[in-house]
């Protein structure tokens, strides 16, 4: 599998030049671009938002990979300068605007990677933390500092992070701003693989291209039920399992894949 990139089709998502939009195959790269250490402001937190719903509508894409550019930075997160004044008028949309963009992030029909490549601060963690899948350079270093200038994570920190890596290690990391190393956030959950300084876009593609050989009916609705046991007992969704895999039997993808299965062949899929 290559992992040669190719421009993507410009559209109104075009915004800002903070966020650089590839595509290799049926995923999308989005390159975090605001050196030097690729922080978050409005133009690219709306930018991430509108890529997003756009990439949802797009049959060709299954997946996304986001990384930060550069060898040092995925992103330091917010850049504080914004708070400094103590305007709670920016403070209350800046909020809004993290809440909105990671948000899309996590509801993405397809699967999202995060490829960290350097320091996950702040709102960089939190960027990482609302895709499905964490691959980090061994370089790499993650936290959620907020709490060390007075403020708090805002953009599903407090939740996403004590959801993977559990109440006792969110609130070292949180409360006690204790920043870790890639080795250890693989240990405890936070990351699910671990690779060479400079090889995470390149392992995030080649993990994203997998994502071709699945159908994307199935995937798009396999990726709720997953996700949902963060809002309800699992043991509620059981019932709802059972009738998502019913209601395939009304996509064409259904037919394609057991019949390619069955006479041996690639399934054709037709994202219907």
């Amino acid at each position: 599998m290559s992992t040669a990139l190719e421009p993507y089709k410009s559209g109104p998502f075009d915004l800002t030049h903070k966020l650089m939009l590839e595509k290799c195959g049926n995923t999308a790269l989005i390159t975090i671009n605001n050196p030097a250490a690729n922080t978050w402001d409005r133009d690219s937190l709306i930018g991430l938002k509108l890529i997003v719903e756009h990439l949802n509508r797009d049959d060709d894409i299954y997946a996304l990979v986001i990384t930060g550019q550069g060898e040092k930075f995925f992103s330091a997160g917010a850049d504080l300068k914004l708070f400094a004044d103590g305007d709670k008028a920016r403070a209350r949309e800046m909020a809004r605007r993290f809440g909105e963009a990671f948000e899309a992030l996590r509801d993405f029909r397809g699967v999202s990677i995060a490829a960290i490549n350097g320091y996950a601060m702040g709102g960089g963690l939190e960027c990482a933390l609302a895709c499905d899948i964490r691959i980090a350079e061994r370089h790499a270093q993650l936290a959620l500092p907020e709490a060390t200038v007075g403020l708090l994570p805002c953009a599903g920190g407090t939740q996403h992070l004590s959801w993977l890596v559990g109440e006792g290690w969110a609130k070292r990391m949180i409360l006690c701003g204790e920043r870790i190393d890639a080795m250890t956030a693989e240990r405890i959950g936070l990351v699910e693989q671990v690779v060479d300084s400079g090889e995470a876009r390149n392992h995030a593609l080649l993990l994203a291209s997998k994502v071709a050989n699945q159908s994307p009916v199935a995937v798009r609705t396999i990726k709720p039920l997953i996700q949902g046991a963060r809002e309800r007992a699992p043991s509620t969704w059981l019932p709802e399992e059972r009738e998502r895999f019913v209601d395939l039997f009304d996509a064409d993808d259904t037919r394609e894949g057991v019949n390619a299965f069955l006479e041996k062949r690639r399934p054709q899929w037709l994202n219907h």
